[in-house]
């Protein structure tokens, strides 16, 4: 995937010592890639989002139905919030390796805060909250890489992805054309006497 400034420069802190707040890094062995700062507020984004729904009340949750664009064009029922906490978990349980889905586990999702989680894990502080920002970074970029449907944005996983404007104006030029020509103007006749 391509990383460009437009996608980066709303995410990046202002005070980034490696990219300035510009959101982009360059270097010889990464070329053009997404600051770190950038992944980890990509992953609290999705964090939040991820809270969010879990602690939502569960009468409010909904079944939604959903076009999936494609050759067939169907329709189907979802629940999006559901989808979303087990797309969170799987992802963060494929990419992580097993010590980093315990420091994930203990702390993201069972909330330990990192007094607990080093006595836990037999960690020092300092290589707990290292573990914790690469834990952050892998899946920020995880989420935003995935394919064919990604975590991040939020918006596009959860309301669809949205269609360039060269398709909508392709299908309503011929749709405008069939109106005209079924609405003829016929203005009306003057009488002669």
């Amino acid at each position: 995937m391509e990383w460009t400034r437009s996608d980066t420069i709303a995410l990046a802190m202002q005070k980034c010592a490696r990219c300035h707040g510009l959101g982009l890094r360059t270097g010889p062995k990464i070329g053009i890639g997404p600051c770190n700062c950038v992944l980890r507020a990509i992953f609290r984004a999705c964090y939040a989002r991820f809270r969010y729904c879990v602690e939502k009340e569960k009468h409010i949750s909904r079944a939604t139905l959903e076009f999936i664009p494609g050759r067939d064009s169907r329709v189907c029922w979802g629940r999006k919030d559901e989808e979303y906490i087990a797309d969170f978990c799987l992802v963060s349980r494929r990419t992580l390796n097993e010590l980093e889905h315990k420091v994930f586990k203990y702390h993201f999702l069972l909330g330990a805060d990192w007094r607990l989680c080093t006595r836990r894990l037999g960690m020092d502080r300092g290589n707990f909250f290292h573990m914790v920002y690469r834990i952050e970074q892998k899946l920020g970029r995880a989420f935003r890489e995935l394919k064919p449907y990604a975590l991040y944005p939020l918006d596009e996983y959860f309301h669809g992805p949205r269609r360039p404007p060269e398709e909508i104006r392709t299908e309503t030029k011929p749709a405008l054309r069939q109106t005209q020509r079924r609405a003829a103007l016929r203005p009306p006749l003057l009488k002669t006497a």
